[in-house]
């Protein structure tokens, strides 16, 4: 199936995205993620003023198939989570790319960007995950 991967975004091995605005960072799950989990059924958000700490677990997303942990990839401090999905976590099985964004980061230090994918190194992953029937 393809995916839709903008250019201009971030992304990471565990199926996230991150959308980079100076140092304000929105963070989501990508559609090949929804895909995997299924019908999202809860979320368990971290709170405003967290501190997220690369590697660290910061959010968790429970599905009818399966739960799933997102591992902050970056440094900084949660500002805010998005209020839409602790209504209705289901809004993020229709729009995981947009309206389903999961929360924002004040990203600590521009180098944690380094270490993340950019959309071609994104998609040959998906690409090499799918023809060894992982992922």
């Amino acid at each position: 199936m393809p995916y839709t991967l903008p250019e201009e975004l971030y992304y990471t091995k565990n199926h996230e995205w991150l959308q980079v605005d100076e140092n304000l960072v929105t963070i989501g799950l990508t559609e090949h993620a929804i895909d995997q989990l299924g019908e999202v059924i809860y979320l368990d958000f971290p709170e405003d003023g967290q501190h997220a700490n690369q590697g660290q677990a910061l959010c968790s997303i429970e599905s009818i198939l399966k739960i799933h942990d997102i591992l902050s990839s970056i440094n900084g401090t949660v500002l805010e989570v998005n209020s839409s999905l602790v209504d209705d976590p289901t809004l993020i099985n229709d729009d995981p790319m947009g309206e389903g964004w999961l929360f924002r980061v004040e990203l600590d230090n521009e180098r944690d960007l380094a270490n993340l994918l950019r959309s071609k190194d994104y998609k040959e992953l998906l690409e090499t995950s799918s023809k060894n029937g992982s992922v």
